[in-house]
């Protein structure tokens, strides 16, 4: 059956415990996440899913008890989604009390299950509250000792592939030096030493995206050079922006105006980026 395809993971545990940032995490290697769904809809979440045809194929959700009365509803949904036949995980995130009471502090919010008491009430309260649930739980992750970042690292060892290029999401700008730098960009690559379509007058009227263009650009010993020792370089950091954790990145390729030899490079850029599994946008900033 069709959702026996996908990839759910269900988030829930202690207020304050790192909840929010799990899913971005796990928003960040291209699950499809919903925060704080009541139970009740969850067996609707995975039809909506299935809905996409494929498209969606790992999903995420937080429920807690934030959810009110709606958490009660829990067990239940979990208990249809089985006899539906649904595969899901059950990740459970907790802190020690000492954790939680500074994390709150440090936010000056409530405690949602004690918003009018004190904060250590509310985590007693609710680490009762959700001993059944934990008992269930396939991971359980204690954030205690865990920096923002070193969570998101444990995500990404427990849901998915260190190196999994779907992870990051590139985008790749052309541009023009006359009309400045784009400041969002993590790497620069300058192409002005090829030879400008510019000076060629056929060519001159025409921008990167026409073929007579993109043939000039792409023809000689010195553009197979540039692009063999480009691509190889890529070949090489990316997996390593990876294990650090970097899941979007930016690469600006300029020249002179951005209309010409800049967009092609851009171009051939995202076509071998997109050939080895990388998410991959390209915007010309200044074509015409």
């Amino acid at each position: 059956m069709p959702w026996k395809n996908l990839n759910l993971v269900i988030i829930t545990g202690l207020s304050g415990a790192g909840k929010t940032q799990a899913l971005q995490s796990l928003e960040d290697m291209g699950f499809f996440c919903v925060d704080n769904l009541p139970p009740s809809l969850l067996e609707k979440f995975v039809e909506l899913c299935v809905q996409s045809q494929g498209k969606i194929s790992k999903a995420a959700v937080v429920c807690d008890l934030r959810g009110g009365e709606f958490f009660s509803s829990l067990n239940q949904a979990l208990l249809d989604l089985l006899k539906a036949g649904v595969r899901y995980e059950i990740l459970f995130l907790e802190a020690s009390d000492e954790v939680l009471i500074k994390r709150y502090k440090e936010s000056r919010r409530r405690h949602p299950v004690s918003p009018q008491g004190h904060i250590l009430e509310g985590i007693r309260l609710e680490r009762k509250q959700l001993a059944e649930l934990r008992g269930k739980a396939h991971k359980i992750i204690d954030t205690s000792d865990l920096k923002t970042v070193q969570l998101k690292n444990k995500i990404r060892e427990l849901f998915g592939k260190a190196n999994d290029p779907a992870r990051m999401s590139i985008l790749v700008i052309s541009f023009g030096f006359k009309y400045g730098i784009p400041l969002d960009a993590d790497n620069i690559i300058d192409v002005r030493f090829l030879p400008n379509p510019y000076y060629v007058e056929e060519l001159k009227a025409l921008n990167g995206k026409d073929k007579k263009v993109r043939d000039y650009v792409l023809s000689g010993p010195l553009v197979t050079e540039f692009l063999d020792k480009f691509f190889n370089m890529l070949e090489f950091i990316l997996p390593h922006y990876l294990k650090e954790g970097k899941n979007h990145l930016v690469i600006g390729i300029g020249c002179t105006g951005g209309q010409h030899r800049s967009v092609v490079i851009a171009e051939k850029t995202a076509e071998f980026l997109r050939q080895h599994n990388y998410l991959c946008a390209v915007n010309h900033r200044d074509l015409d």
